[in-house]
């Protein structure tokens, strides 16, 4: 199997007093590729001046992770049957709130993917229907987690 890294960095800033909880959440995601992403706190969890509300939070991210393993694995299922595809959009939307122990968690996840066929390419409702089953059964980010996936077609 693989390995990936991520490194996060975080520094207290020289006036914080850390310990009255008053300190800015926004950190850095380091990746091997060289990328560099500002992220913080979700200002819905931790106020601004604490959050930075223009930094992509961890929250966000695992809906990202979730919808673009998803649709990485649709894309290539169509490709595999040779089913052009010319886009792909999805608002994916996740929902935080109490888990069955109680604990705070993203509970769901509502996948809404739009595809563009290209030219030429009718695929039945119920071929899409069977890609976004295969998709969800193979992405490692959905086998990683508890949370309801769902993925609407509408």
């Amino acid at each position: 199997m693989s390995n990936y890294q991520a490194v996060i960095q975080w520094n207290k800033q020289s006036t914080e007093l850390f310990v009255d909880r008053k300190y800015s959440r926004v950190h850095h995601w380091l990746f091997s590729s060289g990328t560099r992403i500002a992220a913080s706190s979700s200002p819905s969890i931790v106020p601004v001046p604490y959050s930075n509300e223009a930094h992509i939070d961890p929250e966000e991210a695992f809906v990202a992770a979730l919808s673009s393993c998803h649709m990485l694995f649709f894309l290539d299922l169509a490709a595999q049957r040779k089913l052009m595809i010319e886009s792909y959009y999805d608002d994916a939307l996740g929902t935080l709130g109490l888990n069955h122990l109680g604990k705070t968690a993203m509970t769901k996840v509502v996948l809404n993917p739009k595809v563009i066929w290209g030219a030429g390419v009718e695929v039945e409702h119920s071929l899409i229907e069977s890609l976004h089953h295969q998709a969800h059964e193979l992405c490692f980010i959905a086998n990683s987690v508890q949370t309801d996936v769902s993925i609407n077609l509408a």
